[in-house]
């Protein structure tokens, strides 16, 4: 009986064993791609080439959306925004840097757990000016390197506030800091990421849309009109374009993804819960077109999928709108 019983235990610990080696060669495997892709110069989160080796850290910051905020800085430069609803009818975003980082971004604002949920999946830092305590609690618990702007009202190398607006509106990151920042805390400098999916193939399954008005409250909408010239999606906000502060140019977009989520008012305040997990319908634009998707949470990424194929975004930037299920206003000219 007794050696049956270790010849079992041997058994055991020799498929254990198989089963640990297996998921060490995949987590090994999948750093080996990012390495790779990193080696070959192509930006994971706009999929475009360069000559560079890509590993620079992803810098994600809160910026305000309020009209007392516009226009921002910094913000055609992004990779990827994302678009949510705060309190009341007032969208906030979170915007990710990597291919291109700005001297200036801002103004910087408040955190949100919905917001380092979104930061966590890319890995990274996650950059925003106070928050309430226990949401402050929640990052810090939530392992994700972040920086605090409240922490650093007086350092002048990391953030300023300028005199044109009055506060919350007028706190600014300067990305000089950054690397000093990263290194005193001991924060990686360095991160090759896993890419998200691209491809320049026109997939000519949607229908042809030149507008997209999303709205978000009365006095809170977001249009993107198609220029079949540029081929990108020219963003505005209440009816007035929206601009980059410090190039005056507008936001300019190759892909733009609307998805379609669960929205709940969680306490006195007006903060919500917004469910970023079960997936949903979306709509995708690209090439002027309008493809209808299925949104699904992969790995902390939100993505778009068709008859559950990964729908592969159009190399260049893009814009996130996260759209409560009611009333969810998305209205198409064609």
């Amino acid at each position: 009986m007794r050696k049956h019983v270790w010849l079992g235990l041997i058994l055991l610990f020799s498929i254990l064993a198989a089963c640990s080696s297996d998921n060490s060669k995949s987590k090994v495997t999948d750093d080996d791609q990012s390495e790779e892709l990193a080696d070959q110069g192509v930006y994971p989160l706009t999929g475009e080439q360069t000559d560079e080796r890509v590993d620079k850290r992803v810098i994600a910051v809160m910026v305000n959306n309020h009209t007392a905020a516009r226009p921002q800085s910094g913000i055609s430069k992004a990779d990827i925004v994302y678009e949510f609803l705060a309190e009341g009818q007032i969208t906030r975003l979170l915007a990710l840097y990597q291919s291109d980082l700005p001297e200036n971004i801002g103004p910087v604002r408040s955190a949100r757990s919905y917001f380092y949920e979104i930061a966590a999946g890319f890995d990274a830092l996650y950059t925003y000016h106070g928050a309430a305590n226990f949401i402050n609690k929640d990052i810090e618990e939530s392992g994700i390197d972040y920086a605090d702007g409240a922490k650093y009202d007086n350092d002048r190398e990391l953030f300023k506030r300028t005199t044109d607006r009055q506060p919350p509106h007028n706190s600014y990151l300067l990305t000089s800091g950054l690397e000093q920042l990263l290194q005193s805390k001991g924060y990686a400098t360095e991160m090759a990421i896993d890419p998200l999916p691209f491809s320049n193939e026109n997939r000519d399954e949607g229908s042809q849309v030149s507008e997209v008005t999303i709205t978000y409250g009365p006095n809170e909408t977001v249009t993107y009109t198609y220029d079949l010239e540029k081929e990108q999606y020219l963003r505005a906000s209440d009816g007035e374009a929206s601009v980059d502060k410090e190039t005056n140019e507008q936001v300019a977009l190759e892909n733009v993804l609307i998805i379609h989520t669960s929205h709940e008012v969680v306490d006195d305040d007006g903060r919500r819960d917004i469910d970023l997990t079960s997936g949903g319908k979306g709509y995708l634009l690209q090439n002027g077109e309008q493809i209808d998707v299925e949104w699904k949470n992969k790995d902390g990424r939100i993505l778009p999928y068709q008859d559950g194929e990964l729908v592969p975004f159009k190399q260049g930037q893009t814009w996130v709108n996260v759209v409560p299920e009611e009333p969810g206003m998305v209205s198409v000219n064609e």
